[in-house]
């Protein structure tokens, strides 16, 4: 896969403090068309194909200190900030969510570090009551964060970003300077302070980093973590994604498996994400697969993202998104924000279809919507 920005001068570092401009995001539709009574159920949200909602991703930021390539071009423009959520609206959002039976909270960006006041919304969620309560972080800001604090808080689990364990091409992957060791460092922090296991995601690309695949498991099993890898998606600014450039879930077990031998483990959670497996031979660490191009789990899905400007996305794919900051700012009711996520979730479609000939990439990026 050929780089379309190569490393230069000005990105082999890029800096905290970029530019806040805007992006080129979806038009929003607004207010969601009324659903049905039916879709209006105490205490729970369900969508027109019969799926419960129990999962809610909830960015909040759309800054990051990297620029993957399959995320963000060097020149992606930020929101302003003006437009990005409060801490209090983040709040108010996710304690509804919990009123309707949202069980599994994840805390995404962009980079969720860099927002200022993660402390007190991994807090303030932490007493929700939430059954699992998570962040995906690229780990490069770590060091010096209050890890044991949001442990105590309520923050469950930690999930890392590594897609190669070659310095140089995490550094052409990323646009940075990072390496292996940054990731390698917040794994020994996450875990020094109580996460356990850690979850690291690997997204993998043809003929740039598939040739690693078997190294990935060893990575797995040397730092007894679950390593997750992750097939390419059209979700990249840039839209060079393909077809041909998605390396399947298929030919990544066919990698692994003659280094190793793997044994399926059935996942308890029937709306999960991944193939999950073991190492035949006992050692620790284990892979699990998110194959959302060949292996699609739409008909199981239970999520929805609120990106961190305040629209709600049905589906990551979404090309419709609603926007709840309008309500919020002014001044609604717990009710009335019930009613807007339930008719938003009416409108949550049957699957992604990558695989249509009718498929179109949606305009936001994944930096931009949350992961």
């Amino acid at each position: 896969m050929r780089l379309r920005y190569p490393l230069s001068e000005e990105t082999q570092d890029m800096s905290i403090g970029l530019p806040i401009l805007r992006p080129d995001v979806a038009a929003v539709a607004g207010t969601p068309p009324p659903a049905p009574d039916k879709a209006r159920r105490p205490g729970r949200l369900v969508d027109s194909h019969g799926r419960t909602i129990r999962d809610m991703r909830l960015s909040v930021t759309d800054r990051c200190n990297y620029r993957c390539v399959y995320c963000m071009d060097p020149d992606f423009r930020y929101m302003p900030k003006r437009e990005l959520l409060s801490l209090d609206e983040y709040l108010t959002i996710a304690r509804v969510g919990a009123s309707l039976g949202i069980r599994k909270l994840r805390i995404t960006g962009g980079e969720p570090t860099l927002y200022a006041f993660l402390d007190e919304l991994i807090a303030g969620v932490g007493s929700m009551g939430f059954d699992d309560i998570a962040m995906t972080t690229n780990g490069s800001l770590l060091d010096g964060m209050p890890l044991e604090q949001w442990r105590r808080d309520g923050l469950d689990r930690l999930t890392l970003s590594l897609d190669s364990l070659r310095p140089q091409r995490v550094a052409e992957i990323t646009r940075t300077s990072a390496t292996p060791q940054t990731v390698i460092a917040a794994i020994r922090l996450g875990k020094a302070a109580g996460f356990d296991p850690i979850k690291v995601n690997a997204v993998v690309m043809r003929d740039f980093n598939d040739d690693e695949l078997a190294d990935f498991a060893d990575f797995a099993r040397q730092y007894a973590i679950d390593l997750r890898l992750i097939e390419f998606m059209p979700l990249d600014s840039s839209k060079a994604w393909t077809r041909e450039s998605v390396v399947t879930a298929d030919e990544m077990l066919e990698a692994i498996g003659r280094r190793h031998e793997l044994v399926p483990v059935e996942s308890r959670d029937p709306a999960s994400t991944s193939l999950n497996f073991r190492f035949a031979d006992g050692a620790p660490g284990r892979i699990g697969i998110i194959a959302s191009v060949s292996r699609p789990f739409c008909g199981a899905c239970s999520r929805l993202r609120v990106t961190a400007d305040g629209k709600v996305r049905p589906c990551l794919f979404s090309h419709e998104e609603w926007d709840l900051r309008a309500l919020l700012r002014d001044g609604a009711a717990d009710d009335d924000i019930r009613g807007f996520l339930a008719d938003s979730m009416w409108t949550k479609q049957a699957g992604h279809g990558i695989g249509s000939a009718q498929f179109t990439a949606p305009v936001r990026t994944m930096s931009a919507i949350g992961g």
